[in-house]
């Protein structure tokens, strides 16, 4: 893999018994090493002593991670509230300016989950919480199991637009996703577009417009299943194109 194309990831800031940890967790590097072909290198969650231009510079993709936390609501006008909890301040110092950066820079970008939500706020947007309480939506949140792949079990379908960046790699108006949240976009953030949406119509996927590189995001957990599942692994290997497609011109 020395030769393969770099992505970075974006890496959560805990404290685990008394030490700081910059960390992500494996399944998503997983799905940069087999399901996108290339090489991940963690970014560790230190805001603004980071130089995001000379970083991506040298990388050929970012993949934005899921978190138990969530984007702290003062950055998208909310007063904050138990419900919003947890948080995650030094990510959030880290992921909104790469967002924009890598936008600016032509950078291919997948996200996923709190990075999904992370995508929405770097670009204006808002997020709900607790969606589940509200009428006629769905219970989005895990499964309250230790089983780890019943956690990430497929669930529920999600309606894809067929013209869309989804819809062109997958071609197909429908697949089945996994779920794990409970937060979900209010208002869409500037110059995003609808990809898939679940049956309570609640957005489950998103792309840039205009975006000068691969620029799409996704409210489930597409990396979990990158070896079995064909929509996963679909969703990786275009991404793994459009980052090999900037590694050859990098």
């Amino acid at each position: 893999m020395s030769a393969a194309p770099l992505v970075l990831l974006s890496a959560d800031h805990r404290v685990l018994e008394g030490l700081a940890w910059h960390m992500t967790p494996a399944p998503y590097i997983e799905g940069v090493l087999v399901g996108a072909g290339a090489m991940p290198v963690l970014l560790p969650a230190l805001g603004g002593r980071l130089d995001f231009e000379a970083i991506l510079a040298r990388m050929d993709g970012v993949v934005l991670t899921g978190s138990r936390s969530n984007v702290h609501p003062s950055l998208y006008g909310v007063e904050p509230t138990i419900d919003h909890e947890p948080y995650d301040t030094a990510r959030d110092a880290t992921t909104l300016p790469l967002i924009r950066t890598a936008l600016a820079m032509g950078v291919p970008l997948l996200a996923i989950c709190r990075g999904y939500q992370e995508l929405n706020v770097a670009l204006g947007g808002t997020l709900a919480t607790e969606i589940q309480t509200f009428e006629g939506r769905m219970d989005h949140r895990a499964p309250d199991t230790p089983e780890w792949d019943d956690r990430f079990a497929i669930r529920h379908p999600v309606h894809v637009v067929r013209e869309g960046c989804i819809g062109k790699i997958l071609d197909t108006d429908t697949i089945d996703v996994n779920s794990l949240h409970r937060q979900g976009l209010a208002r869409l953030g500037d110059g995003l577009a609808i990809e898939a949406t679940a049956p309570d119509g609640t957005i489950e996927a998103v792309r840039v417009e205009g975006a000068k590189a691969f620029a799409v995001g996704v409210q489930w957990h597409p990396e979990y299943w990158v070896r079995s599942d064909a929509p996963s692994g679909k969703i990786f290997a275009a991404f793994g194109d459009a980052v090999r497609a900037r590694a050859a011109a990098r």
